[in-house]
């Protein structure tokens, strides 16, 4: 065989080429998009629940749109005050959870130890494997609690900012939902052409609305707008 050269059945020469990056691509804004999804489908369906009755009692449009205004004024308030206190709730939850483990790891740091073995026994690990990793684990008091924190008690720290941002995305996407089903009443004077202009563009909202949700959260575009416009057209049982 000539030197110099490789075998036939090897090739020439062989590029070297850095090793791939396997990009992971994870939506991170699930919170706000739930805030979204819970303002904007209370706000096209409370409302437009609203005109449509007073729309059946034959009152002028213009009632129809200062009481279709005062409900999205109050809606606004009250979902965003309960997006606000859901928020604040979960907060004072971690809070509360945390300083029970702080204290946890130094009046009883056995019991705590063993709770964190115990959580690799659960992935199927042996007492040799698990022993190195909770002596790394308990050697550090904020990494024990950390991992205590979201192995054993599986709760995320949550974002200081989050009661302001829940209440504000709440409140305007209630305020932008409500709008939609109100609009024919500003421009349509004659109460059965609005009702059914406030029909079509309320259905149109929900399919587009849940194709927005769909993509977000990965399912089919058509089957999302589909599930919103069923259970937003679906009569909902009277309060108990």
């Amino acid at each position: 065989m000539p030197q110099g050269r490789p075998p036939s059945h090897l090739p020439a020469h062989t590029p070297s080429h850095p090793a791939s990056h396997h990009a992971e691509h994870h939506f991170q804004s699930t919170e706000t998009v739930r805030d979204i999804v819970i303002g904007m489908s209370d706000g096209l369906t409370v409302p437009f629940a609203l005109a449509a009755g007073l729309s059946g009692a034959h009152v002028q449009t213009s009632v129809v749109v200062l009481a279709g205004l005062a409900e999205i004024a109050a809606g606004c308030i009250a979902m965003g005050l309960g997006g606000y206190l859901a928020a604040r709730t979960d907060a004072e939850h971690y809070e509360n959870e945390l300083q029970r483990e702080v204290d946890e790891t130094r009046e009883v740091p056995d019991e705590e130890a063993a709770e964190v073995a115990r959580v690799f026994q659960g992935w199927g690990l042996t007492d040799q494997q698990i022993e190195p990793i909770v002596a790394a684990i308990t050697s550090d008091e904020k990494r024990w609690i950390d991992f205590m924190m979201k192995f054993e008690l599986g709760l995320e720290e949550p974002d200081p900012r989050r009661a302001i941002r829940s209440a504000a995305t709440i409140g305007f996407s209630y305020v932008a939902g409500g709008l939609i089903p109100l609009a024919p009443y500003f421009f349509v004077q004659d109460l059965n052409t609005a009702l059914i202009a406030s029909v079509s563009v309320t259905l149109s909202a929900l399919g587009v609305f849940g194709a927005i949700k769909a993509r977000f959260t990965g399912i089919h575009l058509a089957r999302g707008a589909g599930q919103t416009v069923l259970i937003g057209v679906w009569p909902q049982p009277p309060p108990s």
